[in-house]
């Protein structure tokens, strides 16, 4: 067994991605997720290269853990987005002061700080907001902008509960997706 090329590797990932980003990725349940997983494995231009460089049991835990961990993340990271939901100008390069990770976030120079994430985080999403202007004098807790707000994130009341845990730490908006 050899390591995967670093040009393949790249390649498959730049593939699988393209397709995933058509499938609705994050959309996808746990189940769809896995049996894409599987006809990813059994297709002779994935895992059929794949076995190449690995036993074939190996490909499907390849795939998911290693060409396909990132994609969720880097979409996630892709403030263009936060920014139209919430009517800025798409190029804030000169107006971001501070970026965060974990959730997501900016603190932009006009002191309104922002964060995004799943919306099954929304707890995380709130506090980080409120932990980082709380840590920058002058910050104002703007928006929390929560994707992915399916199953109960669709819930009236689920929606009014965060709501109110946001009006509560002084978050002026609270964005669903």
């Amino acid at each position: 067994m050899t390591r995967v090329p670093d040009e393949v590797r790249k390649e498959m990932r730049e593939r699988l991605w393209a397709v995933a980003e058509g499938l609705g990725w994050e959309r996808l349940s746990g189940i769809e997720k896995s049996t894409r997983y599987e006809v990813w494995t059994r297709d002779s231009e994935v895992g059929g290269k794949l076995t190449h460089y690995m036993d074939q049991r190996k490909v499907r835990v390849y795939i998911k853990d290693t060409l396909m961990k990132g994609f969720s993340r880097a979409r996630l990271a892709d403030h263009a987005q936060v920014l139209r939901v919430l009517g800025l100008p798409q190029d804030i390069t000169g107006m971001v002061l501070r970026r965060y990770e974990r959730p997501h976030g900016r603190l932009l120079a006009t002191n309104l700080m922002i964060a995004w994430g799943q919306a099954r985080d929304w707890k995380g999403i709130l506090m980080a907001l409120h932990e980082r202007t709380f840590d920058q004098p002058g910050a104002r807790p703007f928006a929390a902008i929560l994707n992915s707000a399916i199953g109960k994130f669709q819930d009236d009341a689920v929606r009014t509960m965060v709501q109110s845990a946001a009006d509560k730490l002084g978050i002026e908006k609270v964005v669903w997706l």
